[in-house]
């Protein structure tokens, strides 16, 4: 008697042990499930607020960049003036140049002719004081109008490269407001990016929030619609299997939007999965509604009987095709449809849910994570 109660107490400590390993590990990955989440909704929240602030930077931009294009619009404009001004001031000195070039070449012509008369009459001067005043009074002449050219051919240089100057001052300025345009360009297409992500969001919100509201009104009356039409002449294979080869991306039970931060009832999971991913029948049933259901969009609800002593069904939704009709009797693996978008759907996945007396239950409990 003494024995069996030590081997009863070792057996309770070792069960006890076991069930404290369990709940631990239980509260451990809820733990964990519970920090992923918390981490993805900072990092949305954080997304948010780096698109918040790329709009205003971006606008800034814009601002700025209308400045620069406007600053160099007048600079252009001022430089255009200047430019002509300089342009009649060199056409004035090129003709002053000309006609001085031009008298000059005729002075020089007429001393070569007459320059043997110019020399008698300089030699018949009466006196030297007369023929020196006659030489001196000569290269006056010359020498003024030779000053007078070189002083045209300085001025028509220096007009000529302030033309140059300004003409690269006019490219320069030209290719600034080209740039500035095609900054400005941008930057608004940058702002109506982001503009159009933020309508996105408000609308994605309104979205949401009749999404939320029209499934939750349509899955209580998906019950009572169950609790209607069940059938209990059906034979359940043992163990239900996963509708489709995809991942978990919304679970059961209630969830927080990440953005929007309001709180829904999810009476299934959502498995994702590449769109048109054919879906398989979790168990033997008997097909009791196929067809569009509201917000569900494509549908097929399949009745297992009694399972566990308790009427059970399972309901597919968002298909993109049904291949299955009421009435029909299905077996445990058989393709129903393929998924799809159909419905409120942000994208291919199959709500999948698992329905006992007509209420949701966690489909995780019979076809595992």
């Amino acid at each position: 008697m003494k024995r069996l109660c030590v081997t009863l107490f070792f057996l309770l400590a070792f069960l006890f042990a076991g069930a404290v390993s369990v709940n631990a590990d239980t509260a451990q990955d809820v733990a964990r499930k519970h920090q992923q989440t918390k981490e993805k909704i900072q990092r949305l929240r954080w997304l948010e607020s780096v698109e918040a602030n790329k709009l205003y930077k971006n606008q800034q931009k814009l601002e700025n960049a209308k400045n620069t294009l406007a600053t160099s619009k007048n600079k252009l404009a001022s430089t255009q003036t200047e430019l002509v001004d300089m342009e009649y001031k060199l056409f004035r000195a090129i003709n002053e140049y000309k006609d001085i070039n031009s008298t000059l070449q005729t002075h020089v012509r007429n001393i070569y002719k007459i320059k043997r008369r110019a020399i008698c009459e300089l030699l018949n001067a009466g006196n030297i004081n007369a023929l020196v005043d006659r030489v001196y009074f000569q290269k006056i002449i010359l020498k003024k109008d030779f000053e007078q050219m070189v002083e045209a051919k300085r001025k028509a240089h220096e007009i000529a490269v302030l033309k140059t100057t300004i003409e690269l001052r006019k490219r320069n300025l030209e290719q600034q407001k080209r740039n500035a345009e095609s900054q400005k360009i941008y930057i608004q297409s940058a702002i109506n990016k982001n503009e159009e992500m933020i309508n996105k969001l408000k609308n994605d919100r309104k979205y949401y929030e009749k999404a939320e509201q029209e499934l939750a009104r349509q899955s209580a009356s998906i019950g009572s619609y169950i609790n209607r039409t069940g059938s209990s002449d059906v034979k359940v294979a043992s163990g239900f299997i996963r509708p489709l080869n995809g991942y978990i991306s919304s679970p059961f039970g209630t969830r927080i939007h990440p953005i929007h931060k309001t709180r829904s009832f999810h009476s299934g999971i959502d498995l994702a999965a590449p769109n048109l991913t054919p879906i398989k029948a979790s168990n033997s049933g008997k097909v009791i509604y196929s067809g569009w259901y509201g917000g569900y969009g494509k549908v097929v609800i399949l009745d297992h009987g009694l399972v566990n002593g308790k009427p059970t069904t399972t309901l597919y939704a968002h298909m993109n095709t049904i291949k299955v009709s009421n009435g029909q009797y299905i077996t445990k693996g058989q393709v129903i449809g393929l998924e799809g978008t159909t419905g409120y759907s942000t994208g291919p996945h199959c709500h999948f849910e698992v329905r006992v007396n007509g209420q949701p239950n966690n489909p995780v409990n019979y076809i595992g994570n």
